[in-house]
């Protein structure tokens, strides 16, 4: 069997830059321990998979270790394959995934997904995570991933963060976040459990931290940047319970997947 894969760079205009995902086109389904083990061979944060339905595209996504609720980067480059290289027509593409429905769209400053909206709520700060971070935040916070909050884009640069720690909380991951002065916030993202110890650019993250810093700021739309090594640029808009984010891509590889017959009966 032989399957058509595309790696592309999101959140960025350039390869080499912003967040690889995966990304492979399927006509049907094939089992869950071959999709796994096609992400953990890839070995990149996210390797996305969609099927064509009646209404859309069902998009699932894994990591190199498990399957997750929800991923943006690979989302934005799911879409991208699709407008870009496989010649999909429609304005709008529907993805419907463990998240509920999701849709993307393109304007002139790249591909707009359409997400939930995830507001995080005030918290103590749980011990492990302090320790793992190697400083107290300003501000800690929890939705899907916990939230610490510091003063300064310089405190968030030099944190090098302690991920057996890290490991010991309960949420998917870990945001550290704050204000700048180029941007409106910066971030970066450790998910040591779901095996990505720092993500390059988290697009799921600004489902949280646009509500959050959109409340903070008094503007609903941002422009953010996730300062990880590879670092990427976000559009970032809250309109009600929705969170639209912009990014654009670049094509870095198309190549071919080649699985014996007997590894999908």
């Amino acid at each position: 069997m032989k399957l058509a894969l595309y790696q592309i760079d999101a959140f960025t205009n350039s390869v080499f830059a912003g967040n690889p995902a995966a990304v492979c086109p399927l006509l049907e389904w094939l089992p869950d321990n071959v999709l796994q083990a096609i992400a953990a061979e890839n070995n990149l944060a996210e390797t996305a998979f969609f099927v064509p339905q009646d209404n859309g595209f069902h998009l699932r996504w894994f990591t190199p270790t498990v399957e997750v609720d929800l991923c943006g980067h690979a989302t934005l480059a799911s879409a991208y394959v699709l407008y870009e290289i496989l010649d999909y027509q429609e304005a709008r593409i529907e993805f419907h995934t463990r998240s509920g429905k999701l849709s993307v769209t393109q304007n002139e400053q790249g591909l707009v997904m359409d997400f939930p909206s995830q507001p995080p709520e005030s918290i103590p700060c749980p011990d492990a995570l302090s320790k793992g971070l190697g400083i107290i935040p300003k501000e800690c916070w929890a939705a899907a991933d916990y939230i610490a909050v510091f003063d300064s884009e310089a405190e968030i640069l030099a944190i090098q963060p302690d991920f057996q720690h890290l490991k010991q909380l309960d949420q998917r991951g870990v945001i550290i976040t704050s204000k700048s002065q180029k941007y409106d916030f910066v971030s970066r993202f450790f998910a040591p459990n779901y095996g990505i110890d720092e993500d390059p650019v988290t697009g799921s993250a600004y489902t949280q931290l646009t509500p959050l810093w959109a409340e903070k700021l008094g503007k609903t739309c941002l422009n953010a940047k996730q300062v990880s090594q590879r670092g990427g640029e976000l559009k970032c808009e809250k309109k009600g319970d929705r969170i639209f984010i912009t990014g654009q891509c670049a094509h870095y590889l198309t190549g071919t997947i080649h699985i014996p017959l007997q590894e999908v009966l």
